[in-house]
């Protein structure tokens, strides 16, 4: 069973062990060397229940990873599209859980009058760009090789989606 609670402070280690557990893949983050509390503590505040939620996700009662939506950009004019972020622990993949809390924070963000979802995703990450692509999201544009790890460099997909249903049948 899956379910999902707002994040409090004392999530915030169990969020940032599963953030840390994926910088090795290469594939997933631009970090390159595991962060800690204290530098996410900023990062844990800019989120709250109402616009910008941070979901602490469980798997049969036990935390399995977390879900987020983030402000996009920093201005007035985007305030209805906000950047996405979801990440599991090794040990919940494979379990759907991705699928089923895309369309949980969707609801809920289509229900606050967000209108566009955005996630920024490592073109060589494909466990990724294949979820999103299964739940309905379009490449939007691609940034040719912009980061380097480990003196190779990474395309950066970025794959949205609209909520907003077209009145064009």
């Amino acid at each position: 069973m899956i379910t999902y609670t707002n994040a409090n402070l004392d999530d915030l280690p169990f969020i940032v062990e599963v953030y840390n557990s994926i910088i090795p893949s290469r594939s997933v983050t631009a970090d390159t060397e595991p962060v800690t509390i204290e530098s996410r503590l900023d990062w844990f505040q800019q989120h709250n229940p109402e616009t910008r939620p941070l979901w602490l996700i469980k798997y049969d009662n036990q935390p399995a990873g977390w879900i987020s939506l983030s402000t996009f950009y920093g201005r007035p004019a985007f305030y209805k599209t906000v950047e996405i972020s979801l990440y599991l622990h090794a040990n919940f993949r494979g379990k759907k859980i991705g699928q089923f809390m895309l369309n949980k924070i969707e609801k809920f963000a289509k229900s606050i009058g967000i209108e566009t979802i955005l996630s920024f995703i490592f073109a060589h990450n494909q466990p990724s760009i294949q979820l999103f692509t299964k739940m309905g999201y379009q490449q939007y544009g691609l940034l040719p090789k912009i980061a380097e790890i480990d003196e190779n460099k990474y395309d950066l997909a970025i794959l949205g989606k609209s909520l907003i249903k077209s009145s064009i049948n």
